[in-house]
């Protein structure tokens, strides 16, 4: 039976971090690109009074990705209790075809990185988070930073504010996903369980129509179907042009067809959640209880 159809856990949360504790940086996906942003986010989690061991050669490349598989797999056996990704754009589901290391502790990430953190997530391990990559942390609002550095040393998570779309309210083990990467792993062993799940999706440059596509074959699939509740984060540069050469009536924009493809579900939906690729990523733990408002647009956290 696929791990899909099971009913949705909550799994349980590594020991928060304390100061002095080690870090280390995963590059599983592209190519580094500006070095000058690595060092900025290292300086972040150092300000925190963390450790951070820079064993990966931020050169290292193999075509358009940060190293051949076994380099960027290599990255993941780090003996330190946060793995914290560097960038996303593509190469971590390669990793998937041979096992992951099944050590415990916090692995950080989103994006592409969702091939990783549910992978782990569908072994029944905790400690994924989707929230800030290093090369962006330094980038992030204030609020945004804190809210990592809380949820990794122990501290209370206040919720986050969407906007209601439909009413109802949900509680169920919470799941975070880059849209398009979580769609690739529907039907493989590498999807946590969907049943009872609150579920989160955020994307990056995908035109409406695409996002109309991947979302209808959640549909198709029965996935969508299955949640107990749905939220959207941001969908940063998904939609059309301004100076598309269809007229208005000839196109949905983004938000048309997120409400239109979620709208019979019978479940709570919130989008606008400050969760994705524009500034302002709040950090969310997978497979954690979490509890969506589809009347007031909050998103929290189960204690």
């Amino acid at each position: 039976m696929s791990a899909s159809w099971r009913p949705a856990r909550p799994v349980l949360s590594p020991p928060p971090l304390r100061p002095g504790e080690r870090v280390g940086l995963v590059a599983a996906s592209s190519a580094l690109g500006d070095p000058g942003r690595l060092e900025q986010g290292v300086a972040v989690l150092e300000d925190w009074g963390l450790v951070v061991e820079r064993p990966f050669d931020p050169g290292r490349r193999w075509g358009y990705m940060a190293g051949d598989d076994q380099q960027r797999r290599g990255d993941l056996e780090a003996r330190a209790r946060l793995l914290a990704c560097v960038r996303g754009g593509w190469g971590s589901a390669r990793l998937l075809e041979q096992p992951l290391p099944e050590q415990a502790g916090w692995l950080l990430g989103y994006s592409d990185v969702t091939s990783l953190l549910w992978a782990r997530l569908a072994l029944g391990l905790g400690g994924g988070i989707h929230g800030p990559m290093v090369t962006g942390l330094a980038s992030e609002p204030e609020w945004s930073q804190q809210r990592l550095r809380a949820l990794l040393f122990g501290e209370p998570l206040p919720p986050l504010q969407g906007e209601p779309w439909q009413g109802g309210v949900a509680e169920g083990p919470l799941l975070v996903a880059n849209l398009t990467v979580a769609t690739h792993l529907l039907g493989t062993p590498f999807l946590p369980p969907l049943a009872g799940a609150v579920l989160i999706l955020e994307d990056v440059g995908e035109a409406p129509y695409r996002i109309e596509r991947l979302l209808t074959h959640w549909r198709l699939c029965g996935a969508l179907q299955q949640l107990a509740g749905l939220g959207f984060g941001s969908f940063l540069d998904c939609d059309d042009p301004v100076e598309s050469s269809e007229p208005p009536q000839h196109r949905f924009s983004l938000e048309q067809v997120l409400r239109e493809r979620t709208a019979d579900l019978g479940i709570p939906v919130v989008g606008r959640l400050p969760v994705g690729h524009a500034p302002g990523n709040g950090a969310l733990p997978l497979g954690r209880l979490a509890r969506l408002d589809g009347d007031s647009g909050r998103l929290s956290l189960i204690p």
